[in-house]
């Protein structure tokens, strides 16, 4: 492999799958996470051959996943250095950028003035303003809303302003326009993400969230590889919710998906119409409909599902390819609590002429992604240490 250059880089975030706790858990509430760990034990072992041919159960442990005394893959994995455990957070640290201070959060809700912004901003009051489930939260105020008409708002632990609107009351474009409003009010209290969540249905117990969520970000704070990359003519292929993670920031193109089946399916589609540069992209239904929800085996399943899947990408590979594979933070459905958890998460990359067995050990940071790319490429991050000679021999 040594002197051809990467064309192209697949870089798949496993939206939640965390691998134990990190040393600092205890402060967010998170000390006894391992959302791998606990997931595979309690589906009673987990059915993963591809991503044990890579080395997944050389990393931790894993029931069902036994390790590999000669995995095909390199693997290890990594330590947030970023404070907090929210996916902009994650994916930023992955992208280049260390963030020192957490993006604020109201588990007991939003400030007045904050509200009462909003509300004057978007000409109608709002109603809810907790801490709650998307899920428990249009049970609970969904009617309310449709008598009304005025939109839902609600947080949790992490720093997200949610919107959430019936289809036939407020229309999608109409809600979308409402959390640009939004967004744009938000910037300076550097709320991370605004989010609109559409949900149809009758009464409470027929209320069904659809799949026209939208993510609206803060953007970046400084520049990340995604941007090294456009600066440098390189293409950016954000797949799932990555271009909204990012405001759309270092994104050529983007290939939006409503589940993971559908995230996958776009991977290979970005990559057939890749030449030279990046696909980003975000599985999300680990973390939002498993993990949120409490749903350990569903959780299970999703990830047996993208171990079927993975021989697909890894035959769409080219000898100038490479594949990384990680998470960007933790999401235990077994532990008290809806919300993420903070945690390492793994690393695996693969390409056609890697070194078998190659242990990348643990990383003091996410940025080390970002820096192993850049070098590859022959660019420079100011976070990170690259493990590209480790994947190059």
């Amino acid at each position: 492999m040594k002197g051809q250059p990467v064309q192209r880089t697949v870089l798949i975030t496993l939206d939640g799958v965390g691998v134990g706790a990190l040393a600092d858990a205890a402060a967010y509430g998170d000390a006894a996470a391992d959302t791998l760990g606990h997931v595979a034990e309690y589906c009673g072992g987990l059915d993963l051959p591809n991503l044990a041919r890579l080395g997944l159960g050389n990393i931790v442990p894993v029931a069902g996943v036994a390790p590999e005394a000669h995995p095909v893959g390199a693997y290890g994995r990594m330590l947030e250095a970023s404070a907090g455990k929210d996916s902009t957070t994650g994916h930023w640290e992955i992208a280049g950028l260390v963030q020192q201070q957490p993006f604020p959060a109201y588990p007991q809700g939003f400030p007045a003035e904050i509200i009462e912004a909003v509300s004057r901003a978007i000409g109608v009051e709002v109603i809810g303003n907790v801490a709650a489930s998307g899920t428990e939260i249009i049970r609970e105020l969904g009617e309310e809303h449709l008598r009304s008409g005025r939109p839902i708002v609600y947080t949790s632990v992490d720093s997200v302003f949610q919107i959430a609107a019936h289809e036939e009351i407020i229309s999608i474009e109409r809600l979308y326009e409402i959390c640009r409003i939004v967004r744009r009010l938000l910037d300076p209290y550097r709320i991370s993400r605004v989010i609109a969540r559409p949900f149809v249905g009758d009464a409470a117990d027929t209320f069904k969230r659809t799949t026209r969520r939208r993510d609206f970000s803060l953007p970046p704070n400084g520049l990340t590889l995604l941007d090294k990359f456009l600066e440098a003519g390189l293409e950016v292929y954000g797949v799932g919710k990555t271009s909204d993670l990012f405001a759309g920031r270092g994104i050529s193109s983007s290939f939006k998906s409503h589940s993971n089946a559908e995230g996958m399916e776009q991977t290979l589609s970005a990559l057939s119409s890749l030449k030279q540069g990046l696909v980003f992209t975000n599985l999300v239904d680990f973390d939002m409909l498993y993990g949120h929800r409490l749903d350990a085996t569903g959780f299970g399943q999703a990830l047996e599902e993208f171990d079927r899947w993975l021989p697909r990408l890894l035959e769409a590979l080219l000898p100038t390819d490479l594949l990384i594979m990680t998470a960007d933070h933790g999401c235990d459905p077994t532990i008290p609590g809806t919300d993420h958890s903070r945690e390492s998460v793994p690393l695996l990359c693969w390409h056609p002429c890697l070194a078998a067995g190659t242990s990348l050990g643990v990383r003091q940071s996410f940025t080390d992604v970002a820096a192993t790319i850049a070098e590859l490429y022959g660019l420079t991050m100011e976070h990170g240490q690259s493990f590209a000679s480790s994947l190059y021999s």
